[in-house]
């Protein structure tokens, strides 16, 4: 059996930089078990599988397909870097796919993706957080941000994601400088009450180019210690910034040492658009 495999980088036009994902266009499902082997073996955050919901459509006709993603150790129920990848692999490929939107079914519904100049935007549901007693959080915190200080801590149920808001008092340098023992953070959590911690701040005017506002991410529970942009936080962070920004349109940066740069766009539907770009660093074929 030969396997498609494209590595790409998104939320950059750089290479090296963003989030890497692999993404492996399939005629026929596989087993789970193969599945998690594969990703295992790119070892990226994310491995994309895409498979063809209609027999008779190509990759380049065809405008709906099925995808799942799987970490390292585990498979993922919404994942934006890896989406945003898969796309641009239809729309890069020397037959092009000849669709203006592809959308994919996902565990977390329906997903689209239209071309737009040399980006993507994604269609992507909201995931509002809800404002939380830090002292439930405490150790998870501690090991997180250490004596920085903190101005707010929400959970997103959705997700099961934590997020931290680091005090407005905040340097940008105390979040980017900022060294997370995640083995420490993993065992402060064994509950299974969450499977990632946010650390955000808001942006400053004083920078060139004025970012909203920066994360990053850690994901030790998930066989991700640092996710370098992720896009799926921000389904999370668009909802929580654009209420405290008052403002629907914002400019994000994921600043992980790779670093990443997303354009949000809250929509009157309650879903948000979450825009980027992204570069091919790699084509093979996997031989099994």
């Amino acid at each position: 059996m030969e396997i498609p495999v494209y590595t790409l980088d998104s939320f950059t036009n750089l290479p090296f930089k963003g989030n890497p994902a692999a993404i492996c266009p399939l005629l026929h499902e596989l087993s789970d078990d193969l599945y998690y082997k594969i990703a295992a073996e790119m070892n990226l955050s994310e491995t994309a599988f895409i498979t063809r919901i209609n027999p008779s459509d190509s990759f380049t006709t065809g405008s709906r397909f099925r995808l799942r993603w799987f970490t390292p150790t585990t498979e993922v129920d919404l994942c934006g870097h890896a989406t945003l990848a898969s796309a641009a692999v239809f729309f890069k490929k020397p037959k092009k796919n000849v669709n203006p939107t592809l959308v994919f079914e996902t565990k977390s519904g329906d997903l689209s993706v239209t071309q737009k100049e040399e980006g993507y935007i994604m269609d992507f549901p909201l995931n509002p957080p809800t404002r939380v007693d830090p002292n439930d959080f405490k150790d998870t915190i501690k090991a997180a941000v250490g004596n920085l200080p903190v101005q707010e801590v929400l959970f997103c149920y959705n997700t099961k994601k934590l997020l931290i808001r680091l005090a407005d008092s905040c340097d940008i340098s105390a979040l980017t400088d900022l060294k997370v023992d995640t083995v420490a953070l993993e065992n402060t959590e064994r509950s299974g009450r969450f499977c990632a911690v946010i650390i955000t701040m808001k942006g400053s005017p004083d920078c060139q180019p004025r970012y909203d506002f920066y994360s990053r991410d850690f994901s030790p529970w998930f066989g991700v210690p640092e996710d370098p942009v992720t896009g799926s936080n921000h389904t999370i962070l668009g909802s929580y910034w654009s209420e405290k920004l008052g403002k629907k349109k914002m400019l994000a940066y994921q600043c992980s040492s790779r670093g990443g740069e997303l354009e949000l766009e809250l929509r009157d539907d309650g879903r948000i658009n979450i825009a980027g770009q992204a570069i091919t660093i790699l084509q093979g074929t996997i031989k099994l």
